[in-house]
């Protein structure tokens, strides 16, 4: 990718090494932390970041392993909306990093990854820990680059700043050779803003037409659904969001990627919808007449049976990558543009013209409201076995604004269902699904708010795929509280073998070589806890939440609870499980 740089001629170059260029350059472009873990290839880059660590201009975090890294940086961009940043070095350093840079591309997050690289005259030559990681990862990223020659490193890593954060973010890939990084040159800073890239062009211009034929759609319906996606959390669009639902009132549905986009309180709020979302949420977009998608991409498990959703409606489709607009459902009016531009330039159009009349939807929000009613999520208890629903509950209490991170399988959709976040406050795999995405996520999230709650919900199997972070916290200090929902499966794995595969738990069972947690986290210097009974659970919560420092929570929950509502795969939105009988449904 060729650029154009504008230059200013009071600018003066100086000679450093390429790997000062690169450490220089994260810090013009805001960079404040970065996560990794050192090796041979990229010890020319750290040698630079001690130097620059030592003036205050910039903080490393030592993950100890380098998927940590990746999702720490993943979980910082998903909490600020910057750049998330993380190094590892070559060969094995590098390939850690990959299951993370396949989750932020899955999941549009705007990341710059760093990897050092054996000397450019071994390239090729099967040296020690060479990978080709630019190779690896061309499916998984934005973009990338082999830094060739030391004099592009401003120019690269202004290009990668821009490409991750512009248009559908995603991760920017840096390969940096050993001897790159060693290399004197005449250093020309670029800074943020001064590079351009013939052939990308993120800004778009927005359709006027299509805003007028949307608008008129929106007039017309009798049963709208405004279903919100992760793209409205990039772009920052829950006022905008929350703007047109009131002025249109049509109800709100969002994707797991979408949570926090519209306030769950809200009364036209729906929830989540899909494989475990609300049967309301569900029922809505079997029976909408309009489905407005803002930044969502009609993922399998929002559609379930494809040729079976949302069948009734007309569909309006708002995103900023044109990949997308047509890809799963052909819309009756595609708009291509930042989320938030376009519902601006809506409601701008919508005040030139008469205020809506909404009164034919009065027979649409009671039908949703009898939905409510005869299908709502509910909590079980039970009195010597500690509900995992009950546990969420309690923490969305005690917690109501923190930022919660989760790891993936059945804890996180009790998570999703029962949490009501604000904007960025939740921060889950959606895209990948990534089980040990939890706890390092957790930790960028609080390196990057120090001052804030930062709560991570996990399961008992999917902690144990990024445990050794737990050493982290404690290095740091970093004030994440871990609250683990233990019932010695891999919980969503055996809900899928007792419903589809006959109850045959093939390599589920996590209960026999289990750690005892509590013990685990004293031995990294955590504070751990465990929790057994109903009746402890509140003060428990209530203990960790007020500890000053990092703390582990084993809350031991039932066993064999399943997560419902739940779409069975082939079906429809309408076919859930696990709803009460007796009440009617709708018929799709």
């Amino acid at each position: 990718m060729v650029s154009t740089i504008a230059t200013k001629s009071a600018v003066t170059t100086h000679q450093v090494s390429g790997a000062y260029a690169l450490i220089d350059s994260l810090v013009r472009h805001g960079v404040k932390h970065i996560f990794g873990y050192p090796g041979g290839a990229i010890l020319p880059i750290y040698d630079e970041l001690y130097k620059f660590e030592a003036k205050g201009l910039i903080n490393h975090i030592l993950v100890r392993h380098e998927q940590a890294a990746s999702h720490a940086a993943d979980g910082y961009a998903r909490a600020t909306g910057e750049v998330g940043v993380c190094f590892a070095t070559s060969g094995p350093g590098a390939t850690n990093l990959v299951t993370g840079i396949a989750t932020a591309q899955m999941d549009s997050i705007p990341m710059v990854v760093v990897t050092g690289q054996v000397t450019r005259a071994a390239i090729g030559t099967d040296a020690f820990q060479e990978i080709d990681i630019h190779g690896i990862t061309l499916p998984i990223v934005k973009h990338s680059y082999v830094v060739r020659d030391p004099n592009q490193m401003a120019q690269i890593v202004a290009e990668a700043f821009y490409i991750a954060s512009t248009g559908r973010p995603g991760p920017v890939l840096i390969d940096v050779p050993k001897d790159v990084g060693l290399e004197e040159i005449d250093y020309l800073p670029v800074d943020p803003g001064d590079v351009k890239i013939p052939g990308y062009s993120p800004e778009l211009e927005i359709d006027s037409d299509q805003i007028e034929a949307a608008i008129s759609l929106l007039q017309s319906a009798e049963r709208p659904l405004l279903y919100a996606g992760g793209g409205a959390i990039a772009a920052g669009a829950h006022h905008e969001i929350k703007a047109l639902a009131e002025a249109f009132d049509a109800p709100v549905t969002t994707t797991l990627m979408g949570k926090g986009s519209f306030d769950e309180h809200h009364p036209l709020s729906v929830g989540m919808l899909g494989m475990h979302g609300t049967a309301y949420a569900n029922f809505a977009v079997s029976q909408c007449d309009l489905l407005v998608a803002i930044g969502a991409r009609f993922d399998d498990r929002v559609t379930g049976k494809l040729d079976r959703f949302a069948t009734r409606a007309k569909v309006i489709h708002i995103d900023i990558d044109p990949a997308e607009v047509g890809k799963v459902r052909r819309p009756e009016v595609p708009i291509v543009g930042d989320v938030k531009g376009v519902l601006q330039a809506l409601l701008a159009t919508l005040k030139t013209q008469p205020s809506p009349d909404n009164s034919h939807r009065h027979a649409w929000h009671e039908q949703i409201n009898t939905w409510r009613q005869d299908y709502p999520l509910t909590v079980p208890t039970y009195t010597d076995e500690i509900s995992p629903q009950s546990v969420i509950v309690e923490l969305a209490k005690q917690a109501p604004r923190a930022y919660y991170t989760t790891d993936v399988g059945q804890h996180q959709m009790w998570a999703a269902q029962f949490l009501k976040n604000g904007p960025r406050q939740w921060i889950s795999s959606a895209g990948l699904g990534t089980m040990g995405f939890g706890l390092p996520a957790a930790l960028g999230v609080q390196v990057a708010l120090p001052d804030a709650q930062v709560v991570c919900i996990s399961g008992d199997a999917s902690f144990q795929m990024c445990l050794q972070e737990l050493a982290t916290l404690a290095q740091y200090g970093i004030n994440v509280k871990t609250v683990i929902l233990n019932n010695g499966w891999q919980g969503m794995v055996r809900q899928w073998q007792e419903t589809f595969f006959g109850e045959r738990y093939s390599s589920s069972n996590m209960s026999v070589g289990m750690p005892d947690f509590v013990l685990l986290s004293q031995a990294f210097g955590v504070k751990g806890m465990v929790v057994n009974q109903v009746d402890e659970m509140e003060r428990a919560i209530a203990d960790m939440l007020s500890h000053d420092g990092p703390v582990l929570m084993d809350v031991r929950v039932r066993r064999d609870e399943n997560c419902y509502p739940m779409i069975p795969p082939g079906k429809s939105n309408a076919d859930m499980v696990g709803l009460p009988e007796g009440k009617p449904r709708p018929v799709v």
